[in-house]
């Protein structure tokens, strides 16, 4: 299998702890962005701070047309994948399902369940035995919020995130017998930027003592989760949903 991966949204956040410690476990990375490069390139060079290759490249995981010329750059300067972390993903701001907009949910299931899905059916399409692969993983991001339901805030993330622990168990079982293992993260209160961008910045604070640990998490150590479902420790681990909540 390829020691090469793809992180989607992977400039910032979960995604950027991500390219780091995978990067120091080995694996060279393409470092998926939507709109800041210049957060993306900085990732880039703390991979290859880590003595591995990095490519940065734009596209919207929500886009097919994007996604194509994605994963034809990185066939072009990588060669053969070996791991997708699909960890792009958006919130809205809160809002009561009775308030929101068709525009809203069609952004929400495009870029959070959609956006996934096009990027795994490429993967596999390389990394699958069935296709002349060799085999490879794929980690997606889901969220603690796919249990709770986020009534009054997120509903909407809350179900398109529940969409991908279903995507993962059935993906997972459908090329099991292909070389390629499919797990999910699901992150519960983690301290990122993701809750500013859905005008809640103050959410780590206010939320951290309903976790049972009584601490928000921190990107890296989902990021611990995602690495080691990567590696080869987990060769026995597939369609396998794994929180990393505090308990919550």
């Amino acid at each position: 299998m390829s020691k090469t991966l793809l992180i989607t949204g992977g400039s910032r956040g979960i995604g950027a702890a991500a390219a780091l410690l995978a990067a120091q476990r080995g694996w060279d990375v393409a470092v998926n962005y939507t709109r800041d490069a210049a957060a993306a390139q900085r990732v880039a060079e703390q991979v290859r701070a880590a003595g591995r290759r990095a490519l940065v490249v734009q596209a919207d995981v929500a886009d097919e047309t994007q996604v194509l010329a994605m994963y034809a750059t990185v066939d072009k300067e990588f060669g053969a994948l070996g791991g997708l972390v699909n960890n792009a993903g958006v919130v809205d701001m809160p809002a009561r399902v009775d308030q929101m907009s068709l525009q809203r949910l069609m952004r929400m299931f495009a870029i959070n369940l959609t956006g996934s899905f096009l990027c795994a059916r490429e993967a596999v399409k390389r990394m699958s035995t069935r296709h002349g692969g060799t085999g490879g993983v794929i980690v997606n991001l889901s969220s603690a919020a796919a249990r709770l339901g986020s009534p009054g805030q997120y509903v909407d993330y809350a179900a398109a995130k529940a969409g991908i622990d279903t995507f993962t168990l059935g993906l997972a079982r459908e090329v099991a017998t292909e070389g390629i293992r499919v797990n999910a993260v699901r992150p519960g209160i983690i301290d990122t930027e993701i809750h500013a961008s859905g005008g809640l910045p103050d959410r780590v604070k206010q939320t951290a003592p309903m976790v049972p640990m009584q601490r928000a998490g921190s990107a890296e150590e989902v990021a611990q989760a995602i690495v080691w479902l990567l590696s080869d420790d987990s060769s026995y681990t597939t369609g396998a949903v794994i929180d990393v909540t505090g308990g919550r």
